[in-house]
């Protein structure tokens, strides 16, 4: 009988989840899909874990791993985005509270039918950035891989549509603006690492539901606002191939976790998933159009806006388009905050007192 990666001694399965990890990535980044620094690694990961060829990832590691992705929320904050959201705070009140209302109402429609567990449910159908919905999701009790499935299917369903509508409305869609900083500084990489790791562990030590994350994007931010009145080194640096190998713990720390009963959980919920999905998108739409009307916003500017695929990914396709980029931003984060801010306490109302029980 033929050994399989399950059999296979720690370095061989090492070195074919490092290659399977670098194809995937290398694919999906050509076909421009957001977030392929760490889509890529996961699907290697579910890849191997299907044939019982999981690796081990010492928990600090990935503990440290989310805290750079906390710095690295925090590290695109732009720094217009609280003016921006003070001028017109009636426009991004009513259009991040519709987003929400409605993606809690098919949530609760998901968690109603039993197709899948209540709050996995409800923080699958958050619209946040999907990353942070995803290492927050496992604290409030639910299934962290089924929420990564609803999360980058709906990530990739509204990164395709917003090319599409970019296209029917005349408008370029080339590669997203890359935003160069100064030059390496090893006194802030220094820093960063410190807010990494002193966050991440202060977060785990107190107990903080996802503060491993939390934790370093709060200090983060703290440092990115301050940024005028600090020393002209104390900024947030994450070279490109640290913050690819942090992308990369984080894939593989939630692709370890599948295995073929998730897999045909997930493929059974994959038509009332993608309809929920569409729907959401559709709700969204509709918020734009709203927004094009009353408040004279472009249509694609306001498309963007609104869309549910999440601050990170819908922030790289903006940066490709001809649109009102600190708008989109703005909007995005401000809905980001709130999920942060009402997703907990959501996903324990909605979910009612059914029993959350995760696919094994």
């Amino acid at each position: 009988m033929a050994m399989g990666p399950g059999d296979w001694p720690a370095y061989r399965r090492w070195a074919l989840l490092l290659a399977l990890s670098l194809i995937f990535t290398g694919g999906l980044e050509l076909i421009r899909i957001p977030a392929a620094l760490l889509l890529g690694p996961m699907l290697g990961a579910v890849l191997m874990a299907m044939r019982g060829g999981t690796v081990h990832i010492a928990r600090p590691l990935f503990y440290l791993a989310q805290g750079c992705v906390g710095v690295m929320i925090a590290s695109n904050l732009p720094a217009a985005v609280l003016p921006v959201i003070a001028a017109r705070w009636p426009i991004f009140l009513v259009a991040t509270l519709s987003t929400l209302v409605a993606a809690g109402a098919l949530g609760w429609s998901l968690a109603r039918s039993g197709l899948l567990p209540g709050t996995t449910a409800i923080w699958g159908s958050s619209p946040g950035a999907a990353t942070a919905m995803t290492l927050m999701c496992e604290d409030y009790g639910a299934d962290m891989r089924l929420v990564a499935f609803m999360q980058y299917l709906r990530v990739a369903c509204c990164a395709s549509l917003a090319a599409l509508v970019a296209r029917f409305l005349g408008v370029p869609v080339g590669h997203p603006v890359a935003v160069v900083s100064a030059a390496f500084d090893t006194r802030g990489f220094i820093l960063t690492l410190a807010i990494i790791l002193l966050g991440s562990m202060a977060g785990v030590r107190a107990k903080i539901p996802a503060g491993a994350m939390l934790v370093p994007m709060v200090i983060g931010m703290a440092v990115k606002l301050a940024g005028p009145v600090m020393p002209d080194w104390a900024m947030l640096v994450l070279p490109t191939p640290f913050l690819a190998l942090c992308y990369a713990i984080v894939g593989w720390g939630i692709g370890n976790r599948f295995s073929p009963d998730v897999v045909a959980y997930a493929a059974r919920a994959l038509p009332r998933v993608l309809g929920s999905i569409l729907a959401l998108m559709l709700l969204c739409a509709g918020m734009a159009a709203v927004l094009v009307r009353v408040a004279g916003v472009d249509p694609l500017t306001a498309y963007l806006a609104t869309s549910p695929g999440g601050a990170d990914s819908v922030s790289i396709i903006a940066t490709a388009t001809r649109v009102d980029v600190p708008f989109v931003i703005a909007m995005q984060v401000a809905r980001f905050f709130l999920v942060l801010l009402t997703g907990p306490m959501l996903a324990r109302h909605l979910s009612g007192p059914a029993r959350e029980q995760s696919a094994r």
